[in-house]
């Protein structure tokens, strides 16, 4: 439990109003799945986020950085610590020419409108993900080919000291949804990425093209995370998962997707433990008929 002194102490920093008890996180993350968080709190601004959490690390609470919730799965007992959101309240994106700059609460698909309105080229990929540019930045979120280290130029955060930094592309140290940021204690305040000068009807004509991909190839129709596993190498998560009889494997309401292998799906009353144990039980499947170690990409909390 979050201590009254805790809570007073929050309140100097955000309005009361931001804070919560005990707050579902079911509501909080696209799984639709997650207990009740601590205590959650909506920062509005990077002033907000460094006084919070150099607080917190002073008097040594635990904490989670939480954007749009759509690569996290929650435990069904929830989250002991505090929950800081970043969301629609840091999510105001500004265009320069062709370059644009978004504070990390904006989504993905926002930012794609936006580059879209602007007639810049280069973000399609990023319409249909769900996901903040904050989260996405933390594991190099990409699709079709594209993935945001192509495009981001400078990203800046907030390191476990409070103090704010600004790292270049060349600093994030990039990789298949990997970056530097998932090692280190780096919060993200604002990505800034460079685009081209393109057509505004080709644009939005790949971005439906993506669109409607999405809407055959994946069930979009339910709650999930996304792809539930990391593309092994020289193979695919989705056609291992097939190939090894799992298509529409369910315990409890998780479910492999039939439509996609590669997803696991909330088909309306799935715990956390059933997305888990059928996460397991696919892992264990794929290794003992291909030898392949299916890695997951989805973050687990609590």
């Amino acid at each position: 439990m979050i201590s009254e002194a805790v809570i007073r102490a929050l309140s100097r920093f955000v309005p009361e109003e931001n804070i919560r008890l005990q707050e579902p996180m079911a509501g909080h993350t696209t799984f639709r799945i997650g207990g009740p968080a601590d205590c959650f709190v909506q920062l509005e601004n990077k002033e907000q986020m460094i006084q919070v959490q150099r607080y917190l690390r002073q008097v040594g609470m635990p904490f989670f950085i939480l954007g749009n919730g759509s690569n996290l799965l929650v435990s069904d007992k929830g989250y002991r610590g505090i929950v800081l959101q970043i969301g629609q309240r840091m999510s105001r994106i500004t265009v320069a020419g062709s370059i644009i700059t978004a504070q990390a609460g904006a989504s993905m698909s926002q930012i794609a409108r936006a580059a879209l309105e602007h007639g810049l080229t280069g973000l399609e990929f990023a319409s249909g993900i769900p996901g903040t540019i904050g989260g996405g930045v933390v594991m190099n979120a990409g699709a079709y080919d594209g993935e945001l280290s192509g495009i981001v130029t400078q990203v800046n955060v907030v390191n476990g000291e409070g103090e704010y930094m600004e790292l270049e592309n060349e600093s994030m140290e990039f990789g298949y949804r990997t970056s530097i940021i998932r090692n280190n204690s780096f919060t993200v305040t604002e990505v800034i990425m460079k685009l081209e000068k393109g057509d505004r009807e080709q644009i939005k004509a790949k971005m439906e093209d993506l669109a409607a991909k999405r809407r055959e190839k994946q069930p979009l129709e339910y709650p999930s995370a996304g792809s539930t596993f990391k593309r092994p190498r020289g193979n695919f998560a989705g056609k291992l998962i097939m190939d090894a009889g799992l298509r529409g494997f369910q315990i409890g309401g998780a479910k492999v997707s039939e439509k996609h292998c590669g997803f696991i799906i909330n088909t309306g009353n799935a715990t956390a433990e059933d997305v888990r144990d059928v996460i397991s039980e696919v892992q264990e499947r794929v290794k003992e008929m291909f030898h392949v170690d299916l890695e997951p990409e989805i973050l687990f909390l609590g």
